[in-house]
C-alpha cells in the first residue's frame, strides 16, 4: 500500500496516464492542483522521442494545462545524458523523426540520417515518419559488428485514441529479426530517468512513485530505480500484465481520478 500523502515527486506517463490521444482524462487538472496545493512537484516522463518538449507543452496547453518546459523528462533526455562523454565525436545515424534528429543535433552531436563512411553508432527512436529506406539503412550498418546501436525505448505500441500503432520496440524487434542486433534501452524500463528526475529535484527514493499504464516499462522503471509504483488501467496495461512480465506494481488504480482521491 502506498502512502501517498506523503509522496513530493510523482513522475507521470503521459500517454494512457493523464491523457489518450487528445482527451484529457477526468480528474487530471485536479490531481495536478492538489499535487502543487501540497508542496510536492510533477514530472511528465515520457518515452516518446518522436516530439520535441516545446510541443508537448503546447499540446498540454491547449488540453488546459499550465505546462513548461522544466515539467517534462523524455526519453531523448536521457539518450542525450549518455551519448556525451561517450559518442561526442562519433557520426551518428539517427532512426526517427526530424524533431528527434534536430534535438540531437542542438545537443552538439553529429547526426546523419543517410547511410555514408564513418557511422559508429545507430540511434533508434520512436519514428511516426517510417520509411522503408530508414528499414533498409539500418539493416546495412548494422550488419557491421564495428556499429553500435541504442534505443531511446522499448515500448512495443504507442496508445491512441482509436487503438494502438508500433512504437519503437516494434520496430527495434523488426530490426533483430533481419539482423540478429538488439539494441541498448536507455528510457524506461531502464531506471535512468527515475535517477536524474530525483537527482534534479533533490527528492529521496521514499519521497518519489513512478505513475504509468505499462507494467513493461512505466512500472519497471520504478521497479528498477528502488521506488513506489501505481499502475493505471487507463491506458495499455491490464492486470494480468504483473504476471506476464515478471514486474509487481505498489498499487494498481483504476485511472489518475482515483490516485486523487488518495492523495488527501
Amino acid at each position: 500500500m502506498i502512502d501517498l500523502t506523503r509522496k513530493k515527486l510523482f513522475l507521470l506517463d503521459m500517454d494512457g496516464t493523464i491523457y489518450l490521444g487528445d482527451r484529457l482524462f477526468d480528474g487530471t487538472l485536479d490531481f495536478l492542483r492538489r499535487v502543487r496545493e501540497k508542496g510536492g512537484r510533477y514530472l511528465f516522463a515520457t518515452n516518446n522521442s518522436s516530439r520535441g518538449v516545446t510541443a508537448y507543452v503546447e499540446r498540454l496547453r491547449n488540453m488546459g494545462i499550465d505546462a513548461v518546459e522544466e515539467d517534462f523528462l523524455t526519453s531523448t533526455d536521457a539518450l542525450i545524458w549518455y551519448l556525451r562523454g561517450r559518442y561526442d565525436d562519433a557520426l551518428i545515424y539517427a532512426f526517427g523523426t526530424r524533431t528527434f534528429r534536430q534535438q540531437l543535433r542542438e545537443a552538439g552531436f553529429q547526426i546523419t540520417d543517410k547511410r555514408e563512411e564513418g557511422i559508429s553508432l545507430l540511434v533508434c527512436g520512436f519514428d511516426t515518419e517510417l520509411t522503408f529506406q530508414k528499414l533498409e539503412d539500418a539493416c546495412i550498418l548494422l550488419g557491421d559488428p564495428k556499429v553500435d546501436f541504442i534505443a531511446t525505448n522499448p515500448d512495443w505500441v504507442c496508445p491512441t485514441a482509436w487503438g494502438s500503432v508500433p512504437d519503437c520496440g516494434s520496430v527495434c524487434e523488426m530490426l533483430f529479426r533481419a539482423t540478429g542486433r538488439r539494441p541498448k534501452v536507455i528510457g524506461k524500463p531502464e531506471p535512468e530517468m527515475a535517477l536524474l528526475a530525483m537527482d534534479r529535484w533533490g527528492c529521496s527514493k521514499e519521497e518519489t512513485v513512478m505513475v504509468g499504464d505499462r507494467i513493461y516499462t512505466d512500472i519497471a522503471c520504478g521497479v528498477r530505480a528502488g521506488i513506489d509504483t501505481a499502475f493505471v488501467l487507463s491506458g495499455e496495461g491490464v492486470p494480468e500484465d504483473a504476471e506476464k512480465y515478471g514486474v509487481q506494481p505498489s498499487e494498481t488504480y483504476r485511472d489518475i481520478g482515483e490516485i486523487l482521491e488518495k492523495l488527501g
